[in-house]
């Protein structure tokens, strides 16, 4: 089969396109033929080795595959060759025309949705719900502040913070980005280069602070929320897109008893994957109904995995950029 494969950490320039040995499935395992993977951050993170996971190399990147089901192990009851499938590969792999993956991360998606948008949906939409339903317990009439509101996990963030009845505020950069971000459903947004988004949310809540911040950028922002954020709130860390990694006073955590709480979707799937692959489907039914919209921003080859990469590099993507195998 045909791989893209990262031979040195640290140098986009050396990956490049394989022919190696397709993979078998072994007990417990399904084997899927690749047809979209989508492109997301940590995939350069990890070329670069600067994510937690560090493969050796040469490795695979992708970290998420929609495709169909050519083989299943042993032991795997509720997928079969033949079915179109997503799937959350952890240790990556996925910019591949084949990839083996834990037959329990594997989640059927609906006969009318596309290859392209499955791709689009599994870190996106599950980290989203993950974070707001499961680690930030948001509730109804509460108020969630989303960072980085038009990348991919942001956008879903919006939909998935509206489906749990919050008011949700969008924080992004440039007039353009707030429209989306209204367009998504957000009640609220502010301008990063414009306005003070600690004054701001202050305003927006008339003193009181924000409840959930979901942070999947870190840096100033970070502690923007911080000085903004109300009693007993939640600061859900998603990621470092800014590229600073925050760290947040710990006498202000105690004297507004608020909340700093990790997000890490794909380890909880990898250890319950039974559990997220519930979250997975509930997730899908509601893209079923026309209750989410994952945003496809651009698609590119295989080929042109680098051509992706750059454009999230320059902060340029508005929702989801998918690789077509």
């Amino acid at each position: 089969m045909k791989a893209l494969r990262c031979h040195t950490l640290g140098d986009l320039g050396s990956l490049r396109i394989d022919d190696i040995p397709s993979p078998s499935a072994a007990s417990g395992e399904v084997r899927i033929a690749v047809k979209a993977a989508g492109v997301n951050f940590p995939d350069i993170l990890m070329c670069e080795g600067k994510y937690q996971v560090k493969p050796p190399v040469p490795f695979i990147p992708g970290l998420e595959v929609a495709g169909v089901v050519i083989e299943v192990g042993a032991d795997v009851r509720h997928v079969k060759p033949g079915d179109r499938v997503l799937a959350f590969a952890r240790l990556a792999g996925g910019f591949a025309e084949e990839i083996v993956l834990p037959g329990g991360i594997v989640t059927p998606i609906p006969d009318r949705m596309d290859f392209e948008t499955a791709a689009a949906f599994t870190i996106a939409y599950g980290t989203a719900q993950f974070a707001l339903e499961y680690r930030g317990h948001l509730k109804p009439g509460e108020t969630l502040v989303v960072l980085g509101a038009t990348g991919g996990v942001g956008l879903a963030a919006i939909e998935c913070g509206k489906l749990l009845g919050a008011r949700v505020i969008a924080a992004a950069g440039g007039a353009d980005k707030l429209a989306l971000a209204r367009e998504y459903g957000a009640d609220e947004v502010i301008d990063y280069n414009t306005e003070n988004l600690r004054d701001r949310l202050r305003e927006l809540t008339g003193g009181k602070g924000v409840d959930v911040v979901f942070d999947p950028v870190g840096g100033a922002h970070f502690d923007a929320c911080v000085r903004a954020i109300g009693w007993e709130g939640r600061m859900l860390v998603v990621g470092f897109a800014s590229g600073e990694v925050p760290k947040p006073a710990a006498n202000l955590i105690l004297v507004k008893n608020f909340s700093v709480i990790g997000v890490v979707f794909g380890e909880h799937s990898h250890r319950y994957p039974d559990q997220s692959r519930e979250l997975l489907t509930r997730l899908l039914g509601a893209w079923d109904e026309g209750k989410l919209r994952p945003r496809l921003w651009k698609t590119f080859p295989l080929e042109r995995a680098r051509d992706a990469f750059a454009e999230i590099t320059a902060r340029r993507v508005q929702g989801k950029m998918v690789l077509t195998i």
